[in-house]
């Protein structure tokens, strides 16, 4: 779905904000021997499919903007608030997991990080019905990697205080 185009601004602002988000997780995303040392649960997706599930959950999030954005003029502060404390708690998972090398610190934090992305499905969701539902998917994986950020805590009792 294109936007209209008097919105091809705001189109790019939520692509530039996405890529900045993703590029910031990414920088402080570190697979170095500390997290190659890690006991991980047979299910833990391989590393290579994290990228694109990320890329796919912030392009559905930029989208989402997109279309709270130019459906509400009203709600945009609530909007950009919503999507700042998202972004930034996103990227402090990363730096708290992988730079910090804190898993059990990290659980707490991913806490945080599903009541943001919850509190967005809201947010936008009361301007654009769609715009809540494309979040969804960022809310599922989120999920899994608070079960997977659990269970690598529980697997490495001793790692997670390193």
């Amino acid at each position: 779905m294109l936007p209209a185009p008097g919105d091809w601004t705001t189109a790019l602002v939520a692509a530039v904000c996405a890529v900045a988000v993703a590029a910031a997780g990414g920088i402080a995303t570190k697979t170095d021997e500390w997290y190659r040392r890690l006991r991980v649960p047979a299910w833990k997706p391989p590393d290579w499919a994290f990228g694109p599930i990320w890329a796919v959950i912030f392009a559905l999030t930029a989208s989402s903007g997109v279309l709270a954005w130019t459906s509400a003029v009203g709600a945009r502060p609530a909007i950009a608030i919503a999507f700042a404390v998202n972004g930034l708690l996103n990227i402090a998972w990363s730096v708290v997991f992988f730079r910090l090398r804190r898993p059990d610190w990290a659980l707490g934090e991913i806490v945080l990080l599903w009541i943001s992305v919850a509190a967005l499905i809201l947010v936008v969701g009361r301007t654009s019905a769609v715009a809540g539902w494309l979040n969804l998917p960022y809310l599922v994986w989120v999920s899994i990697a608070a079960c997977l950020n659990l269970r690598i805590v529980q697997l490495n009792p001793r790692r997670s205080l390193v």
